[in-house]
């Protein structure tokens, strides 16, 4: 969505005073669910944010815990699903668009694609195995800011 503001009388001058688009942020985390110190500070960095648009992938744990803290502290943020196409660990939680499922590692990298910043809630220290560090070594490679919130609710951003 594009914000345009107009300033003086429109009919004689359309001179643009600004144009901003406003973030659509990704999430990544654990199946295992957030801690108390990261809901903490994922809370606080939700709601010093001004966005548009969150997509997660909609499976059980943090992602669940993100959806239902935006849905709560920020009704107004249009919440984007990228579903998973294996649905043992998928949640069903009520978004206002839903994308085609896709294989995990498809998704992951959807949600990177179609977001400006990523948040990253990890419950263990970067690996391969991971998920989660995939998402943000592919957010990286793609040059995304990154919010990372340890276990311990530090945040790292890259």
């Amino acid at each position: 969505m594009l914000r345009i503001e107009f300033t003086g009388d429109q009919k004689k001058s359309l001179k643009i005073w600004s144009i901003t688009r406003m973030l659509r942020i990704g999430f990544t985390g654990t199946r295992h669910g957030m801690t108390d110190d990261q809901k903490k500070e994922f809370k606080k960095l939700i709601t010093s944010k001004e966005f548009e648009e969150f997509h997660h992938g909609m499976c059980e744990g943090s992602d669940e815990q993100a959806h239902h803290i935006i849905e709560t502290d920020k009704p107004e943020v249009k919440r984007t699903g990228h579903p998973p196409k294996y649905t043992g660990s998928m949640v069903d939680v009520p978004c206002h668009v839903l994308m085609k499922p896709a294989d995990y590692l498809t998704r992951n990298h959807n949600i990177v694609d179609t977001t400006d910043i990523l948040i990253a809630t990890p419950d263990i220290k970067e690996k391969t195995s991971s998920g989660t560090w995939s998402t943000i070594r592919y957010a990286r490679k793609k040059e995304k800011k990154i919010y990372i919130i340890h276990k311990n609710g530090r945040i790292t951003i890259e």
